[in-house]
């Protein structure tokens, strides 16, 4: 059975019982209410007939004269009247002087008499010569003594009658409760059967031990959020990408709010919409983000309840990518180098064709001079060989493009525990985004690339002599898939983020001077000062 006939069938079940127990308890109050009307009743009925002058006067005279003659009539008036089933009048003695039934006069009153002949009036139920019966018996005084009794009863029987009289309306009152009830159930097990697809609770664990499963082996980061902005599930993955806590499953869920996350993944996930491979960087990680809503059908509209996100990590493949820009930079620079120097080359060649030896020797001089002057100095200014290569590769880069590119490192970069990795993803994307804004801009053409040291910190400087930045976008700038230039798409907004990232990751801070030309101060603390 799935859980919702389950809880059905206990739901009526439940029901049914609680109408037994209702309506019993109705009938029980309503047989206690009767035998109490009738215990009333009969008490003062008995009460006023004990108080009659007439009834003192025949017990007064019973010694002289018998009161039966006169009493018994007088008896059956009252039955009739007061809708009794008897009221016997006795002498102290039980001796019944009336009776319902003519022939037990002069018998012995069954019941209890010591209450009355104290002097005080008593109601019981007892079963007499005309069956169970509820009875009160009154004392008749006479200047203080007890000269008779007079007891007043009614059937029990009659009672039943009475009480069963207002059945019908406790069976429709009981009828009532079990068809609302009923009705409620079952709208109930109607809506647990929608809301659980019809699965019964072993399948539902089942499900869950299933679910629970895939959540921790797989390889992508998975997150629920609610419509209230709260992770209601995140896996394993997720936390380690993210740098979160291990989820708790006994603890509340927790509010986006209240997590460590980038503004711009906290905006994705609250919102809720569809996102496609968007790239979202953390303090040390880049996260390719794709997001659906999590919807439930009800009836033929379906309800949105929160959106699934999945995050798969991108660090590893950026880092790939940075690498192998590098490795494109130097490639186009050795191709560029090899296209100059075979044209510095032919152009040697024709001079000694020409018999102008002197020419050639001093061409061929200059030119490596000015060769060797770029490499000696970049070799001794930088003594980061990986730097050092990105620089030159930049250079010629530069250079091809009709860019001057000025290097002056006046710190030492070996021992500062920095990474080669760190220094190529900073240098290079900031040198990159310089030689591409002069190029864009007016003559001279030219970059400029500045590593000092202040005190325990390396500050790298990289200016440019392009149009600049504008200083409302100053901010804006170093946002993923921002860009001042014309095209966008995946290959663009992502170098000044990922400087942004490697900087805060390092401790540092970075600076963008805007107007007539960008200038990019990157601040870094050494991992170790060297004197």
């Amino acid at each position: 059975m799935s859980l919702a006939s389950r809880l059905l069938a206990i739901l009526v079940l439940a029901v049914v019982a609680l109408t037994a127990f209702i309506g019993t308890a109705m009938y029980v109050d309503a047989r206690d209410q009767t035998h109490q009307n009738a215990g009333r009743r009969t008490l003062s009925t008995a009460e006023a007939i004990a108080d009659s002058p007439f009834v003192i006067d025949a017990a007064r005279n019973a010694a002289t004269r018998d009161p039966s003659p006169v009493l018994q009539p007088y008896a059956e008036q009252v039955i009739q009247d007061a809708d009794l089933d008897f009221v016997t009048i006795m002498a102290p003695d039980r001796t019944r002087w009336t009776h319902a039934s003519p022939e037990q006069i002069g018998g012995k009153y069954l019941g209890s008499v010591d209450e009355a002949l104290a002097g005080h009036a008593l109601t019981e139920t007892y079963t007499g010569t005309l069956g169970p019966s509820v009875r009160s018996i009154v004392p008749v005084v006479d200047g203080g003594k007890v000269i008779g009794m007079v007891s007043a009863g009614v059937r029990v029987s009659a009672l039943e009658v009475a009480a069963a009289g207002r059945l019908p309306a406790l069976l429709a009152i009981a009828a009532v409760v079990l068809a609302l009830g009923s009705l409620g159930s079952l709208g109930l097990g109607r809506y647990l059967s929608r809301v659980t697809r019809g699965y019964g609770p072993e399948e539902l664990g089942q499900l869950f031990a299933y679910y629970e499963s895939v959540l921790h082996s797989v390889r992508e980061g998975v997150m629920l959020v609610d419509r209230r902005g709260r992770v209601v599930i995140r896996n394993d993955q997720a936390s380690r990408l993210l740098g979160l806590p291990e989820h708790d499953d006994g603890a509340e869920p927790a509010g986006l709010e209240g997590l460590a996350l980038p503004e711009s993944l906290r905006e994705l996930l609250a919102s809720g919409r569809s996102a496609h491979d968007e790239i979202h960087l953390t303090s040390d990680r880049v996260l390719v983000v794709n997001q659906e809503p999590a919807t439930i059908r009800e009836g033929r509209r379906p309800k949105v309840i929160g959106a699934v996100a999945t995050l798969r990590d991108r660090t590893e493949i950026a880092a790939l990518g940075s690498e192998l820009e590098t490795l494109r930079t130097l490639s186009d620079a050795l191709r560029s180098q090899a296209h100059e120097h075979g044209n510095r080359l032919h152009t040697i060649v024709s001079l000694l064709e020409l018999g102008r030896t002197a020419e050639a020797l001093s061409f061929a001089t200059e030119d490596l001079k000015l060769s060797q002057s770029l490499a000696d100095e970049l070799v001794v200014s930088l003594d980061e060989p990986v730097l050092a290569a990105l620089v030159m590769g930049k250079a010629a880069q530069a250079n091809e493009r009709g860019v001057r590119l000025d290097a002056d490192a006046s710190a030492t970069l070996a021992g500062s525990g920095m990474a080669p990795q760190d220094l190529v993803t900073i240098v290079g994307n900031l040198v990159d985004n310089a030689i591409d804004a002069a190029a864009a801009g007016e003559p001279p053409r030219w970059v400029s690339l500045g590593i000092a040291e202040e005190g325990d910190d390396v500050v790298i400087e990289v200016a440019d002599s392009g149009t600049g930045v504008p200083a409302e976008e100053a901010d804006r700038i170093l946002q993923y898939g921002y860009s001042t230039k014309p095209h966008t798409g995946p290959g663009r907004g992502l170098g000044l983020a990922l400087v942004k990232r490697s900087v805060e990751r390092l401790g540092g801070s970075l600076a963008l001077t805007p107007g007539k030309g960008a200038v990019f101060t990157v601040v870094l603390p050494r991992k170790e000062h060297v004197p």
